[in-house]
């Protein structure tokens, strides 16, 4: 009983005007991040470079950690410092912004691929006519060339 329950109810939630509405509530979600920037902030350990500072003796854990903010850009990882606290905790903001932004984009590809299957295909009782039926075997044939 509690099964059938279970599955009526996703039935429902998986029907056509249920996910379309799914999907207008993500796109809305999304019309309303704020500022985002890819990226990760990690705390990268440092030493001076002095040779009479504390940090240079063997077994020393160095200063405090310095916070940056690392990225990939074509292929090259780009790391910034903060000026200041305030600086982290904007670019903390952004950053969680842009995995939001990353989740919802992760949500409306997954509830597009759930509306496409769904959605009926228009019938028609028309056929591929020769011509672009050599068409499409032609452009097969290339795509699978490369």
């Amino acid at each position: 009983m509690i099964y059938t329950q279970m599955k009526e109810r996703r039935i429902l939630l998986d029907s056509l005007p249920a996910l379309e509405f799914q999907r207008s509530q993500i796109l809305r979600q999304i019309s309303t991040l704020g500022d985002l920037r890819r990226g990760s902030i990690c705390a990268v350990p440092r030493r001076c470079g002095k040779p009479t500072c504390h940090c240079a003796k063997p077994n020393d854990s160095g200063h405090d950690p310095q916070l940056r903010l690392t990225r990939r850009v074509h292929g090259k990882t780009i790391a910034e410092s903060f000026s200041s606290p305030a600086a982290l905790r904007k670019a903390q903001t952004e950053v969680r912004e842009y995995q939001r932004f990353r989740s919802l984009c992760a949500q409306f590809l997954e509830i597009g691929d759930k509306i496409c299957r769904l959605r009926p295909v228009e019938m028609r009782s028309e056929k591929w006519s020769p011509e672009e039926k050599k068409r499409l075997l032609r452009s097969i044939k290339k795509s699978h060339v490369k």
